[in-house]
């Protein structure tokens, strides 16, 4: 799988890419190596960088990670993101019959790791702090290519593709907010400079 050309197919035409990704054959590993931890890796780079190396400046007052918290952070944000989406996945698959869907684990990982996209790619915002609202804005296109692929992925009846995509968002802010709370306990505090 060419890596860059998966991104602008699932960015660009999502519909012809779940098409395209339901017939595919992969396992775990291959997926995660292959692009999971590829795309997981650029917020977590791009946030380090952005808040321990540049920091946030506003009114004369710039505040920073210090490097070891942030690298700290890095790490552990990393593994907590790939965790995310296989637990995510879980959720995915279990959820689809409750929906008139089919269980599969495979699908529903494909499903979230490549809807997931959208979001990952766009952790490259973090860089500046400041432009944090595009993460939001990609992470929220993210909810759209989940709710695109849900009735070709995990069989969900177009009728129940929106309340199925739905409680599974709200399964995912729950798996996000307690990872956050983890790496939230790995705060060393920002460090501030009035000058």
């Amino acid at each position: 799988m060419n890596i860059i050309a998966r991104v602008k197919e699932i960015l660009l035409t999502p519909k012809q890419a779940w098409s395209t990704i339901e017939t595919e054959e992969t396992n775990t590993a291959a997926l995660y190596t292959q692009y999971i931890m590829i795309l997981a890796s650029i917020q977590a780079v791009a946030g380090f960088i952005g808040m321990s190396l540049f920091g946030v400046s506003a009114f004369g007052v710039s505040v920073r990670v210090p490097i070891m918290t942030g690298l700290v952070q890095m790490v552990l944000g990393y593994g907590l993101a790939l965790a995310m989406v296989y637990v995510v996945a879980m959720i995915a698959g279990a959820l689809a019959p409750s929906f008139g869907g089919q269980k599969s684990p495979m699908n529903a990982l494909k499903l979230v790791a490549y809807s997931s996209t959208a979001a990952m790619v766009g952790g490259i915002f973090a860089l500046i702090p400041a432009l944090g609202v595009l993460t939001l804005v990609a992470a929220l296109y993210s909810l759209y290519l989940l709710y695109l692929g849900v009735p070709t992925l995990m069989k969900v009846p177009q009728e129940k593709a929106l309340p199925y995509t739905a409680v599974l968002v709200l399964c995912a802010i729950v798996v996000g907010v307690i990872s956050g709370v983890i790496l939230g306990t790995v705060s060393g505090g920002p460090t501030m400079d009035l000058g």
